[in-house]
C-alpha cells in the first residue's frame, strides 16, 4: 500500500499506539509514555463511533485496554490475553466495543508463518461483519 495507490480505507480509522518501528520490534516504556498522551487524545476524539478495535500485537492490545478504561469502558478484571484473534466485548458508554487481537503483520511475523495473509483476513472479516459493514 501506498498513497495514490487506488485503495480507500472505508469506515475504519488507524491509530498507532507508538509512532516508529524500535529495534527489535521492541517499543520502549519512554516511547510508550511518550505516545501515550497522542493516542489517549485521538481514541477520545473518535471513541463514540468506534464498534470495533483491532489491536495488532500484544503491545496494543495491552496498552488499548487501559486506555479504554479510561473512557469509561468495562474492562474485566484479571485483564483479558492477548492471543490471535482473542476478542472481548467491552460495555461502555457509548455502546459495546469488541477489541480483537491479531498478531502484529510484521516482516518477522510474516517471514516467519507466525502471521499469514489468511490469519489476516480472518480477524478483518470478523470485525468487519460485527460492525455490519459485511
Amino acid at each position: 500500500m501506498r498513497a495514490g495507490d487506488g485503495q480507500r480505507l472505508l469506515g475504519a480509522r488507524v491509530l498507532a499506539r507508538v509512532r516508529c518501528a524500535p529495534p527489535d520490534n521492541k517499543p520502549t516504556i519512554a516511547e510508550r509514555d511518550t505516545c501515550g498522551p497522542w493516542f489517549a487524545r485521538e481514541l477520545a476524539l473518535v471513541i463514540r463511533h468506534v464498534r470495533v478495535i483491532v489491536a495488532l500485537g500484544s503491545f496494543a492490545w495491552q496498552n488499548t485496554l487501559p486506555a479504554l478504561a479510561d473512557l469509561g469502558f468495562a474492562v474485566p478484571r484479571p485483564r483479558p490475553s492477548f492471543a490471535h484473534a482473542a476478542e472481548v466485548e467491552l460495555p461502555g458508554p457509548y455502546g459495546t466495543l469488541l477489541l480483537l487481537g491479531s498478531y502484529h503483520p510484521s516482516q518477522q511475523n510474516t517471514f516467519t508463518g507466525k502471521v499469514t495473509e489468511q490469519m489476516l483476513d480472518a480477524v478483518f472479516a470478523r470485525a468487519r461483519h460485527h460492525a455490519g459493514l459485511a
